[in-house]
C-alpha cells in the first residue's frame, strides 16, 4: 500500500480526470489505497460523460463536485492523445495536417485548460492543494533534439504554458495551492505501446502512479508553475 500523502490536510476530495486510461486508473487506485483523502473520484468520458472537447460537460461535472461540499485537495488531469486509428505522430513536416493538429491541441492542451478554468476555483483558499496535468518531456522545446512528433510536441508545450500562466493567477488568491505539469516517463499504456523500442524502457502504470504521487507529495508552493519529471526535477521549457 502506498504511503499516506501526509503533506495534505486531513480529508478532502481527490479527483482523477481520465481515470479510464491506463495511468489514470492506476493513479485512482493508488490514491484509494493510500487512505489520504476522504473520497477519491475517477472521472472520464466513458464513465461520467466528462468530455474534454465539450466545455458544458466539464462545467456540469465541476458544479456537481462543488455541490458535494468537500474541499477539493487534489486534481490530476491524466489525459493525452498521441495516436489512434486516424492519427499518428508526424515524422516530417510533409505529414502536417490542419485537422490532426487541431485535434491534438483540443485534447492535449485546450481540454486540460478548460478543466483548469472550472476546477481551479474549487481549490481551498488555505492549506495544500494541487492541480497537476500530465504533460510529456517531448513538450520541452529546450530538450527537443530529435524533431518529429510536431503536433504532440506543440500541444504539450502549449499545455505547459497554459498551466504556468494559470499558476500565476492561482497564487493571487490561493497562495498554498500548486499548479504544475508532470512528465510521467514512458509508461506501458496504449499511448506508448507502438513506441516501446525508442530506448526508454516503459514502466507499468502502477509503478508510474506511485512515483508521480511521490512527486506530488513533495510539492511546495514555490514549485507552482513548473514542468517536472517523475523524479521531481524541473524540465526546461
Amino acid at each position: 500500500m502506498p504511503n499516506a500523502m501526509q503533506s495534505f490536510p486531513t480529508g478532502g476530495l481527490a479527483l482523477v480526470i481520465g481515470a479510464s486510461g491506463g495511468i489514470g486508473h492506476a493513479i485512482q487506485q493508488a490514491l484509494e489505497q493510500s487512505g489520504s483523502f476522504e473520497q477519491v473520484m475517477g472521472l472520464s468520458r466513458s464513465v461520467d460523460g466528462l468530455d474534454l472537447t465539450n466545455e458544458a460537460s466539464i462545467a456540469s461535472t465541476a458544479s456537481t463536485v462543488a455541490g458535494m461540499g468537500m474541499p477539493v485537495r487534489l486534481v490530476i488531469v491524466a489525459t493525452g492523445l498521441l495516436h489512434d486509428g486516424a492519427m499518428q505522430p508526424e515524422k516530417s513536416w510533409r505529414q502536417l495536417d490542419a485537422d490532426t493538429l487541431a485535434r491534438s491541441f483540443a485534447i492535449n492542451a485546450i481540454g486540460p485548460a478548460i478543466v483548469a478554468k472550472h476546477f481551479l476555483p474549487l481549490l481551498p483558499r488555505e492549506g495544500k492543494a494541487v492541480f497537476a496535468a500530465l504533460s510529456a518531456k517531448v513538450g520541452s522545446i529546450g530538450d527537443n533534439h530529435l524533431g518529429g512528433w510536431y503536433g504532440y510536441r506543440a500541444a504539450k508545450a502549449a499545455l505547459n504554458q497554459l498551466m504556468h500562466t494559470a499558476s500565476i493567477e492561482l497564487r493571487r488568491t490561493r497562495p498554498d495551492a500548486i499548479c504544475v505539469t508532470l512528465h510521467p516517463g514512458t509508461v506501458a499504456t496504449q499511448l506508448s505501446a507502438p513506441f516501446g523500442a525508442s530506448g526508454h524502457e516503459p514502466v507499468e502504470p502502477d509503478a508510474a502512479a506511485r512515483r508521480l504521487l511521490g512527486v506530488i507529495e513533495e510539492l511546495r508552493p514555490i514549485q507552482s508553475g513548473l514542468l517536472l519529471d517523475h523524479t521531481g526535477l524541473p524540465l526546461p521549457w
